[in-house]
């Protein structure tokens, strides 16, 4: 499955995956050798810690390589007629005026506007266009959305 990415999102991951090929691999190969300094491997703590952190980064350092192998770069729409990846939708409901920005399910941050194209609210706006009014459903009911904006 592909992975939506924005331009500063995709940097970010690359400076992680980065990161943890060079620093982390560097610095857990240093625990490793010092624990093994201690002597007896089968009940040395520092080594078992040692060898769970190892096996966590790379179990990262594959998920990030898989992700940026899938990686579908995020252009900032140049139609604002309808709702896409990359868009900032301007909306309306009962709670008020709110802004969105559709993103990669990597990216989404529903506290900074940021939400999925994944998302139950983000699938519900892809597509639309400006002044269309989408209900949404949620554990709580539905709730009516007025699409104001698109940009």
């Amino acid at each position: 499955m592909s992975e939506y990415l924005s331009a500063e999102g995709l940097k970010k991951l690359q400076r992680e995956l980065e990161e943890l090929k060079t620093v982390s691999r560097r610095e857990i190969a240093d625990r490793l050798e010092a624990a093994k300094a201690l002597g007896d491997l089968s009940e040395n703590a520092e080594y078992q810690e040692a060898k769970e952190a190892q096996s966590l980064n790379e179990a990262r350092i594959q998920e990030l390589e898989e992700m940026l192998r899938d990686v579908v770069l995020i252009q900032k729409p140049t139609d604002a007629t309808t709702v896409q990846i990359g868009s900032t939708v301007e909306v309306e409901s009962e709670r008020g005026r709110e802004t969105f920005t559709i993103v990669g399910s990597e990216e989404a941050d529903p506290l900074l506007g940021k939400i999925s194209n994944e998302s139950p609210l983000g699938r519900a706006f892809l597509g639309r266009s400006a002044r269309e009014s989408v209900a949404i459903k949620t554990p709580g009911g539905s709730e009516a959305y007025k699409i104001l904006k698109i940009r």
